[in-house]
């Protein structure tokens, strides 16, 4: 004998299903924006890694400060990126747990339940490396003094 579903579970399970999924795609926009942050990073540790051995002085001091900021900033976008990654995968098994314990009669709800609120704490989790991140952002670029003239009338 094949097992068949009935299309109202199936139309039952996408109902229940629909919020997981919507989640999904702002988790989607969200790393979106992040993975861009990334590459504009990385770009600017290319771009300040060529000018590094021509510079001397307070220029080459800035130069590595600048690099080492990047470095950190780096790290803490990735960090972001993998909780928010991790979020995206435990949401994907919310959505797969629920179709699973529809089509065969399992009371899987307690996991169901667990596996969304880890999406969510994933999620939180990615936000909150994010916000350093973007802080960090705005403390590097601070205009030096010397270059806003402020004295000069």
């Amino acid at each position: 004998m094949e097992f068949e579903p009935v299309l109202s579970t199936v139309a039952k399970t996408i109902q229940t299903a629909i919020a997981p999924v919507f989640l999904l795609a702002g988790i989607g926009a969200i790393l979106n924006v992040m993975v861009g942050r990334l590459a504009r990073i990385v770009d600017r540790a290319r771009d300040l890694e060529k000018l590094h051995p021509s510079s001397t002085g307070p220029e080459h001091e800035r130069h590595v400060f600048e690099l080492r900021l990047l470095d950190r900033r780096i790290r803490v976008i990735n960090n972001a990126v993998f909780l928010v990654v991790l979020s995206a995968v435990a949401n994907c098994t919310v959505v797969a747990m629920l179709f699973i314990a529809e089509l065969l009669d399992l009371g899987l709800g307690k996991a169901v339940a667990i596996a969304f609120v880890l999406s969510m704490v994933l999620l939180i989790g990615g936000l909150v490396w994010f916000l350093f991140e973007v802080r960090m952002s705005v403390h590097a670029i601070r205009v030096r003094a010397e270059l806003l003239e402020r004295e000069r009338k």
